[in-house]
C-alpha cells in the first residue's frame, strides 16, 4: 500500500523578520511568514500581483543557523509539510495549517537590495528600478489554471 505524500515546494519573500524563540526543551523554533506572489489578470485585463501568505517554522540546528538571515523582503526558496495545529481559544476549538520547513535556500538580498543592485546596472542612482523595453514587452502567460506546454517535452 501507497503511504501519502505531504510536500511543499514554495520561493517568496518574507514579509517580516523571522522570530526565533526556544522550547522548554531548549530546541530553537524560527517563525515566519511567506509571501507568495503570482500573477493575474484584473477585471480591466491589467495584470496585477496576487499574494498568498503562509506561516512557516523551522526547528533545532537549522533555525538557529539561517536565523540572522531571515529579514523582512528576503527570497527564499522552501522545501516543506503541511502541518495542522489544533488549540482552543475562549471554549472555540481553533485550528491553521503551517508550514514545517525541511530546507531553506537563500534566493537573494530583501527587495530593496534587489533594487538597489538593478539601479546600478542601469545607471540609475535613485529612485525605482524601470524595465526596459524589452522587459516591458514581456507579458506573463494568461493563467486559466492551466498551464500549457509542449507535449513534446515528455520524456514518456
Amino acid at each position: 500500500m501507497a503511504s501519502d505524500l505531504n510536500v511543499v515546494a514554495l520561493t517568496g519573500r518574507l514579509t517580516r523578520d523571522s522570530e526565533l524563540k526556544y522550547a522548554n526543551i531548549g530546541m530553537a523554533i524560527a517563525r515566519f511568514t511567506l509571501a507568495v506572489n503570482r500573477k493575474i489578470k484584473d477585471a480591466n485585463g491589467q495584470w496585477v500581483d496576487e499574494a498568498s501568505f503562509f506561516d512557516c517554522s523551522m526547528f533545532g540546528k537549522s533555525a538557529e543557523g539561517v536565523n540572522q538571515y531571515l529579514l523582512k523582503g528576503t527570497h527564499v526558496a522552501i522545501n516543506a509539510e503541511l502541518r495542522q495545529e489544533h488549540w482552543e481559544k475562549d471554549g472555540q476549538k481553533q485550528s491553521k495549517v503551517t508550514l514545517v520547513v525541511s530546507q531553506l535556500t537563500l534566493l537573494g538580498g530583501s527587495q530593496n537590495n534587489q533594487n538597489n543592485a538593478q539601479n546600478q546596472r542601469t545607471g540609475q542612482q535613485t529612485g525605482k528600478y524601470s524595465p526596459t523595453p524589452q522587459e516591458r514587452s514581456t507579458e506573463p502567460p494568461v493563467s486559466n489554471g492551466v498551464e500549457e506546454f509542449d507535449e513534446s517535452q515528455i520524456p514518456f
